[in-house]
């Protein structure tokens, strides 16, 4: 596997792979952005010395973690959004896909990299992506071009939304409803709406909540359109023990009780996970990337961005 340091010794790998892993379980210095870029680095710069046993391991991890991050979905929570709050996450999600698969379209962006990033802006960012990804049997190098892309945009919303809702002069109320819908990760929205004010956050964080459970539906769509012709339908697993998961966490007060220990577990699995997905990239595959997937995710976000924050300014 070509690097750029190719003359790099197996125990130089072996010491950074394990140093990075160790610094993800045992520290809380490296952030969802970061881990894909430390797994880039030992991939790209120095090579993978367990190249065949991180490909399987990373997606597994992926699913498991996807089935603990269920843990940190409160029902009562979701319901307290109401009627209009499902029609809001499902219009906006319907919306985003099919404008998401347009650009792809324009683009000529592959189809599962079109889908995953689609799904990323219409939900809820990296967890989306995670779900969605087994289910259309998408490979490392589209898994990790769709969360870069995912966590670029992140970032530049968290400092940029809560400037553009000052300007505006927006309510707590519209800006929470904004944050929700046009920002991908359950994170980033949260950092925004701290930084808008309490009642934003709390509208931010129950809304994000009721977008975050169109995961499950999307999964099964998404199995459904990229099911191979031989092969019948099935749900898959991880998806039914994510909803499983949320149900447990909901209605028995015990696991409740644990529930957010799950959900860190659950998020440093999903860290290791990704750092694993970039580990996983050659540089052959890296020279394969055009630049016109993160044009197109830029499109997707501003448009979302832009019309949800029309309609939200406009019907106040």
């Amino acid at each position: 596997m070509p690097t750029l340091f190719p003359l790099s010794s197996p125990l130089l790998q072996k010491s950074v792979f394990i140093f990075l892993v160790l610094l993800i379980l045992f520290t809380s210095f490296l952030n969802s952005a970061m881990a894909l870029f430390a797994g880039l680095v030992v991939g790209l710069l120095l090579g993978n010395p367990f190249k065949t046993h991180t490909g399987k391991t990373s997606k597994y991890l992926l699913q498991a973690a996807v089935v603990g991050l269920g843990f940190g979905i409160d029902l009562y929570q979701v319901a307290e959004t109401g009627l209009m709050g499902i029609v809001y996450t499902f219009v906006s999600l319907a919306v985003t896909m099919l404008v998401g698969l347009l650009l792809g379209k324009i683009f000529y962006t592959p189809p599962r990299l079109t889908h995953l990033v689609s799904s990323g802006t219409a939900i809820c960012g990296g967890s989306a992506i995670a779900a969605v990804a087994p289910a259309i049997k998408a490979n490392d190098q589209e898994i990790s071009v769709a969360l870069g892309i995912v966590f670029v945009l992140n970032a530049v919303a968290l400092f940029v939304f809560p400037s553009i809702g000052e300007m505006l002069h927006l309510t707590q109320e519209q800006f929470g409803v904004w944050a929700a819908i046009a920002i991908h990760d359950t994170s980033s929205v949260v950092g925004a709406a701290t930084r808008y004010g309490d009642e934003a956050l709390q509208i931010a964080t129950t809304l994000k909540l009721t977008r975050a459970l169109w995961i499950v539906p999307l999964v099964l769509v998404s199995s459904f359109i990229f099911k191979s012709e031989e092969k019948k339908l099935s749900i898959p697993l991880f998806i039914v023990l994510f909803v499983l998961a949320s149900v447990i966490s909901t209605f028995i007060p015990v696991v409740a009780t644990v529930s957010p220990a799950i959900v860190g577990t659950a998020k440093k699995g999903l860290l290791l996970s990704l750092f694993l997905i970039g580990a996983n990239i050659s540089l052959s595959a890296l020279r394969s990337i055009s630049p016109k997937p993160f044009w197109q995710g830029l499109l997707l976000w501003l448009f979302v961005s832009a019309a949800s924050l029309a309609i939200i300014y406009g019907l106040g």
